[in-house]
């Protein structure tokens, strides 16, 4: 988390964190293939960390050194899937909505795909259209980050504690009020801008912690609600997928927000919510290794279709 301002001997510490990713990496492969064998896996597709995301200034970085994760694993390994994206004008996220173009496309019925992660982001998929997609805005990460300081707790389960407090209306319409929000797509963001220093920068400082939890909740629902409504009108299913998905609180809010759509998550789809994202970087990386372009310039902004992510062969 401290990486993702500017530090003291940033750069040294960053390599050594990077390296200490890829073990922990290959020990939760080492366990998974505990009773199978490394020969029967074709390629690891590894995201990494993000802690910078500038597409404004043509980089991105994700922390993961892939050399050495194909090393302790003796598997291929295919990572940095956004800098060709961002190499070819765009913005290098989201990445994903072309994996749920692939499989999860109703031919008849309009689903909307909403991923809640650290931020969240959409996928439109109309049928007889083209795929479009877009990050909306924070999904968990200032949720995470209120109830880790005021509750030493990781993330706020089942959004429980946003439910003992209550919205602060003029709290609520400052941070709406971020100009990223009425952003035209394509478009995509991160604790670049959506961190705690943001985030305090609106509060007075005499505001009850749960309240202003209840807040953020509110924050991430209206802003995926009013992207719905603006970019995706006619929707009828809307899918949730992420760690957001098992916010039950944050779900009900979806679910006032959208009377006309369905709210389900991609379990009901018979795509698992908590692992969607893990397969969809398995499907990139197999799409990078058979060279199929696999970014959608319709969602990223990119100037054409690119062949993602670097190869680090076992």
């Amino acid at each position: 988390m401290a990486l993702h301002e500017p530090a003291d001997n940033e750069l040294h510490r960053s390599q050594l964190i990077a390296n200490q990713i890829a073990t922990l990496y290959a020990q939760a492969i080492d366990g998974l293939l505990a009773q199978s064998s490394p020969a029967k896996i074709k390629a690891i597709g590894c995201h990494g960390q993000t802690i910078r995301h500038r597409p404004e200034h043509g980089y991105t970085i994700q922390l993961v050194n892939a050399a050495k994760l194909a090393e302790l694993t003796g598997i291929t390994v295919v990572n940095d899937f956004r800098s060709r994206d961002i190499a070819a004008g765009g913005q290098g996220a989201p990445l994903v909505p072309a994996f749920h173009d692939n499989v999860l496309r109703h031919p008849n019925i309009h689903r909307v795909i909403v991923n809640i992660g650290g931020i969240s982001n959409l996928t439109n998929l109309p049928p007889g259209k083209d795929t479009s997609g877009f990050d909306c805005g924070p999904g968990n990460l200032l949720m995470d980050a209120w109830c880790l300081q005021h509750k030493d707790a990781p993330y706020d389960e089942n959004g429980d504690w946003a439910a003992t407090g209550s919205v602060i209306p003029e709290l609520l319409s400052c941070l709406q009020a971020e100009p990223f929000f009425t952003q035209p797509p394509p478009k995509s963001s991160g604790r670049d801008l959506f961190n705690m220093t943001w985030l305090q920068a609106h509060l007075h400082g005499d505001e009850a912690p749960e309240d202003v939890q209840a807040t953020l909740t509110e924050l991430t629902a209206s802003t995926i609600a009013r992207a719905l409504c603006t970019y995706c009108t006619g929707a009828e299913e809307i899918y949730l997928c992420g760690g957001g998905a098992r916010n039950l609180t944050l779900k009900n809010r979806l679910k006032i927000q959208l009377p006309a759509c369905t709210v389900l998550t991609t379990n009901d789809a018979g795509v698992d919510a908590d692992y969607l994202e893990a397969i969809a970087f398995a499907w990139l990386a197999q799409q990078t290794l058979d060279k199929v372009p696999a970014n959608l310039p319709r969602v990223t902004g990119a100037a054409h279709p690119c062949i993602l992510g670097a190869i680090y062969y076992a």
